[in-house]
């Protein structure tokens, strides 16, 4: 066996000029080379002498090694000892050991693998590495150092080109200010942008985005997220079809079957577009938007074409806009809009601002149609302005007030077409364990009223005017009535009514309004929407 301690610049292949002998792996300097054909056939088994260690080249790249089997008939070696595979500014890969072949100019690295790169460093304990494709590929547990992020996963692909990995199986992203759990991403080491093809869950200081498809840019924490995508931003979970999330603005909105559930609050809102402003503590849902409190063991439903909700818990006031609808057990309701300050507990009914002139080419009927009307058990009651106020503790219905043009009517219970009705200009009711208990109408009050004996005998129609009325309630119904400061009125008996009189001026029945479930609570304009996703 022959040694040889030689140094060489270019030793061998020398005249490399043609495309052929320019994929030939060329040997650039090694301290001694041996041969053993019996125990390694066909090889050129180059060592380093002291400070000189084995230098090969190949298309642009210097391999550095302690030692290398250099195959010259098949173009191939395989180095060990603190292989170093540099490829100038673009690439440099260090392993314990690295196989590579200078025809198909793949690498296989092993051992304590570093590859780095201007835009990011890999580390792993296996690499495949196709100089051809321009990709690095692992299968086992790899890191990569990227700025402020550290990306792990199980398996990985680098495309050296777009500068893109794409990560499967465990993969996570920690930052400082969030950290990115996924089973499959795409990641550009340039733009830091990262793109999701399976389950994610990313989670910020003060928010959670989990889907299975969308885009991340992780320098500014702002994305775009679909499939299942649910926000949790500070006790607010937003899901929807397709959510866009800005940290910085503090901004979410979503689209198409948009859900905010306020865990703090015990509401949610659906819709098919919303957004969050939250540093603005305020929120606003639209396109078929329903919001619903959950009250004790009851739940107030309140529909409309735009629901807002703005600030702090404590102190959160929801404001609905257009076709306003409202449903719970003991209530229903129909305004052009709606006020719930949920401190006090008050929630207000209100119409549309209309100018005097126009008021005033309207019938008594017509006005009355154009105001809030609200329904407890058998009892229909309109006016000008609506409110209710519940008790925040109880959270029972504890008063209600109506300011302007009060009219309140009753199915007679015994005669069909017959309807109690009572006018006014203010009204005060209270309720006892969440019933109508009482009402006082004050101002111009009239009442028209049928009575009937212990024994359900019609007695005969009640029509007076006073100041004041008192009417108590058992049970939703009429049970007493109380007049003050002289009323004017007298009972008409049955063959002594008149047909016109049995309605007093802007009477109309609305029954037909009524939301009784649900499904009442949209339109059959909201019915037939269609839907467009925004993107």
């Amino acid at each position: 066996m022959n040694y040889f301690k030689f140094f060489i610049v270019l030793l061998l292949f020398v005249n490399t000029v043609n495309s052929q002998e320019k994929r030939t792996i060329q040997i650039i300097q090694a301290g001694k080379s041996i041969r053993s054909s019996a125990e390694y056939p066909g090889a050129n088994i180059l060592q380093k002498d002291d400070d000189l260690r084995v230098i090969l080249f190949h298309d642009g790249a210097k391999i550095e090694s302690d030692l290398s089997y250099y195959y010259f008939n098949e173009n191939s070696f395989k180095a060990n000892g603190q292989v170093v595979f540099n490829q100038g500014d673009s690439l440099l890969l260090t392993s314990d050991f690295l196989e590579y072949n200078g025809t198909t100019k793949k690498a296989f690295a092993y051992g304590n693998v570093n590859l780095t790169r201007p835009d990011m460093k890999l580390e792993t304990d296996t690499l495949y590495l196709d100089r051809t494709k321009d990709i690095a590929f692992y299968n086992s547990k790899g890191k990569i150092i990227d700025n402020d992020n550290i990306l792990e996963s199980n398996s990985g692909t680098y495309f050296m080109g777009p500068k893109k990995y794409i990560f499967k199986s465990n993969v996570t992203i920690n930052n400082p200010e969030y950290t990115v759990n996924s089973e499959e991403l795409e990641y550009f080491t340039e733009t830091n942008y990262t793109f999701f093809n399976d389950k994610t869950l990313i989670t910020g200081i003060d928010y959670s985005i989990l889907c299975k498809n969308g885009f991340y840019d992780t320098s500014n924490q702002k994305g775009f997220f679909r499939d299942n995508a649910v926000i949790n931003y500070d006790g607010k979970i937003i899901n929807g079809d397709s959510i866009f999330f800005e940290n910085d603005k503090s901004y979410a909105s979503a689209s198409y079957n948009v859900r905010i559930n306020d865990t703090i609050n015990k509401s949610i809102i659906t819709g098919h577009y919303g957004e969050i402003f939250k540093e603005k503590d305020s929120a606003i849902i639209t396109r078929n938007a329903l919001a619903v409190n959950i009250i004790k063991q009851d739940s107030l439903y309140i529909h409309s074409d735009t629901i807002t909700i703005t600030g702090p818990d404590e102190t959160k006031i929801l404001k609905g806009y257009y076709d306003v609808r409202i449903l719970k057990s003991d209530i229903r309701g129909l305004s052009d809009s709606i006020h719930f300050n949920q401190e006090t507990g008050l929630i207000k009914l209100l119409k549309k601002p209309k100018s005097s002139r126009y008021i005033k080419s309207l019938t008594d009927e017509e006005k009355n149609k154009l105001n809030p009307i609200i329904w407890f058990g058998k009892n229909q009651i309109t006016g000008d302005k609506i409110f209710l106020k519940s008790n925040v503790i109880s959270e029972q219905l504890d008063s209600l007030l109506i300011r302007g043009n009060v009219f309140m009517s009753q199915k007679d219970s015994l005669i069909d077409g017959r309807f109690n009705q009572i006018k006014g200009d203010k009204l005060d009711g209270f309720f006892n364990d969440g019933s109508l208990d009482n009402v006082l109408i004050v101002k111009n009050s009239t009442l028209l009223y049928y009575m009937y004996s212990d024994d359900a005998e019609f007695i005969g129609m009640n029509k007076t005017l006073a100041s004041s009325i008192l009417i108590d309630f058992l049970n939703n119904d009429i049970s007493e009535v109380s007049f003050y400061r002289t009323p004017d009125g007298n009972v008409v008996s049955e063959n002594n009514i008149i047909l016109n009189e049995m309605k007093l001026p802007g009477f109309i029945w609305r029954e037909d309004e009524k939301p009784n479930n649900i499904s009442d609570l949209f339109s059959e304009e909201d019915k037939k929407l269609e839907i467009v996703e925004i993107e």
